[in-house]
C-alpha cells in the first residue's frame, strides 16, 4: 500500500466525476458529492491549499476507493 500524501481538491473532484459522482450543492467552501448508487462525500476546496491526509482518506472510504485506484485515475 502507497503512503497517503495530500492532494488538490480539483484532483479529488476530477477522480469524483470520472467515478460517476455529481456536485450536488456546496456550503461555503464545501462541496458535496453523490453517487447514484447512494454514496456521498464532501470535498473542501480551498484555493492553493492541500486537502489533508486524513480528510483525503475519508473521502475516499466514503467513495469506495483505494489510494492505489485515487492514483490510476488521477
Amino acid at each position: 500500500m502507497s503512503k497517503l500524501s495530500p492532494a488538490k481538491s480539483e484532483e479529488i473532484i476530477k477522480v469524483l466525476k470520472k467515478l460517476g459522482f455529481e456536485r450536488i450543492r456546496q456550503s461555503g467552501s464545501h462541496a458535496i458529492f453523490y453517487h447514484t448508487d447512494g454514496r456521498w462525500t464532501t470535498v473542501p476546496i480551498h484555493k492553493g491549499k492541500d486537502v489533508a491526509k486524513g480528510t483525503l482518506h475519508k473521502i475516499l472510504k466514503d467513495a469506495g476507493l483505494s489510494y492505489e485506484e485515487f492514483l490510476k485515475l488521477k
